[in-house]
């Protein structure tokens, strides 16, 4: 289990970090491969009823390696947390497989909640850098959180969130034709389109689509008053 859950932790920095070029670099170099390697063993003991231990790891984890991950998290395998500088995970969140977070993302709590206070990411989910997941819903599969959104309600499958606080501005199907409430139980394997979708520059922004709609309406409206003036003027020389 510990070898082939290492594996699929290089496997994952190896396929997503083009700058990665061989596995003892990605060992013996990447502090989000070491924070995740090291929550695992604390999550272990966790689950085992001890306390003091796991918090103490995840303590001397954060100092070195700059991500925060509650050792109560439950986080599935291939999870890459790229350059890793100021992630947070809190204690009841739950991460599917082969997420990607960039730095300083955070899936935190409100501080209204108790209980379950943190989100649940789906399978192959990227957040971007800096965003924030606050409270505990879901993001289905294959979702996109942009740069510096902040999500404060659950995101269906295969959506783009941006913006703060976040909207949906962009939703696909399911890559198999899928109705989307099947998505979650998505099992094929090896499937191109399951692979998280790592562009953070095609994102739509809905501020310019805004922008860009209020300005038609001002050039129409501008052009009629231009012909209802020209009419009136016309009505006083005749």
């Amino acid at each position: 289990m510990y070898i082939r859950n290492l594996k699929e932790d290089i496997r994952a920095v190896k396929e997503r970090d083009p700058a990665a070029r061989n596995g003892f670099e990605i060992f013996m170099c990447y502090p989000g491969f070491h924070a995740v390697r090291w929550h695992r063993r604390a999550h272990a003991l966790w689950k085992r009823g001890l306390r003091f231990l796991p918090r103490f790891i995840s303590a001397n984890v954060r100092f070195f390696t700059g991500v925060d991950i509650h050792p109560g998290a439950v986080i599935g395998k291939g999870l890459f947390i790229d350059h890793a500088s100021g992630v947070v995970i809190g204690e009841t969140a739950v991460v599917g497989d082969n997420v990607t977070i960039y730095q300083g993302a955070t899936l935190g709590g409100t501080g209204k909640d108790t209980g379950k206070r943190h989100p649940t990411i789906g399978n192959d989910v990227v957040i971007a850098a800096g965003a924030k997941i606050l409270g505990p819903f879901k993001v289905g599969n294959g979702s996109k959180i942009g740069a510096g959104a902040v999500v404060l309600q659950e995101v269906p499958p295969y959506c783009t969130v941006v913006g703060v606080p976040g909207r949906i501005v962009k939703r696909a199907a399911c890559p198999h034709g899928r109705p989307v409430g099947s998505c979650d139980t998505c099992d094929l394997k090896d499937c191109e389109e399951k692979r998280p979708n790592l562009d953070q520059i095609h994102l739509p922004d809905p501020i310019k689509v805004e922008i860009a709609e209020l300005r038609s309406r001002i050039e129409s409206l501008e052009a009629l008053l231009k012909e209802e003036t020209k009419e009136e003027a016309f009505h006083e020389t005749v």
